[in-house]
């Protein structure tokens, strides 16, 4: 299992959080060479979302403006439906057609006369059962734990999943995991939070009473799990996932499976 908070520097590239819908994202940055391409796509039951930026060198501040001047189509294969998504206020290519469990998409990006393309198929969403916050006594202070409970087919082997958690509806932190940990058709996903001294905890992570923690939990393949493995390590890019001309980034259509409790902390009983 790996555990990853959105608010640090790591070394390749921005990974939109939440597909584009929050604010925070995972900072990455390049070593000095020339820019590349890099495409963050996603599919889901809402519609499709693809950001287009560029890597950037250590020594300068991270680039954040969006390329907006490409063509992007996303097809569905299995129907053979060919949507083509139009830039947002923000920068983000959008498109309205919702992603259909068990259909396989392909996106294709033409950019300043080089062509990217990926492919992926849009697993069935899983159902969040469970979520919780309970007290860990740890040596230095108690720490809240946020335990998320959802379903996994006990006939399938190797499936993965992300678990992406929000306060108040910015990214906070996030898991890659496998069925390894599932036990008759369930894994119970635990992640460690905010200390409860929260004069010893930073403003990025502490969890105050009221804020409103959600969690997303989203079937992805194995080389996507390979890919925010790496990616979360900072040792690599983790697998090439598109074909073509070179670029970085991700391409993921999916079933997302949505959460919501709010944090009191008063309220909370010792994890066993």
């Amino acid at each position: 299992m790996k555990i990853c908070r959105y608010i640090y520097g790591l070394s390749v590239f921005s990974l939109s959080a939440i597909f584009f819908s929050c604010e925070k994202e995972l900072d990455f940055e390049y070593h000095d060479i020339s820019p590349l391409t890099v495409i963050e796509g996603a599919v889901t039951q809402d519609g499709a979302s693809v950001r287009i930026t560029h890597t950037t060198p250590m020594d300068e501040p991270m680039n954040r403006v969006a390329v907006t001047d490409a063509r992007v189509t996303v097809l569905d294969i299995t129907d053979g439906t060919l949507s083509e998504l139009v830039p947002d206020k923000s920068g983000n290519f959008i498109g309205d057609q919702p992603g259909v469990a068990g259909h396989h998409y392909r996106l294709s990006v033409a950019y300043d006369g080089n062509e990217y393309s990926a492919t992926s198929a849009m697993l069935p969403s899983v159902s969040i059962s469970a979520m919780e916050f309970q007290w860990i006594k740890m040596p230095y202070d108690y720490v809240a734990v946020l335990q998320v409970s959802f379903s996994d087919d006990p006939a399938v082997n190797g499936d993965c999943y992300w678990v992406r958690v929000y306060r108040n509806g910015e990214a906070y932190m996030w898991s890659v995991i496998d069925d390894v940990l599932a036990v008759n058709g369930q894994i119970d996903e635990v992640m460690m939070t905010s200390r409860k001294d929260l004069s010893e905890e930073e403003d990025d992570t502490a969890l105050r009473d009221g804020d409103i923690v959600s969690v997303k939990v989203t079937p992805v393949s194995r080389e996507i799990h390979d890919y925010l493995e790496a990616i979360s390590n900072g040792t690599s890019n983790g697998p090439q996932i598109f074909s073509g001309d070179f670029c970085l980034g991700y391409f993921l259509a999916a079933s997302v499976a949505e959460a919501s409790v709010v944090f009191h902390p008063d309220e909370l009983t010792e994890y066993k």
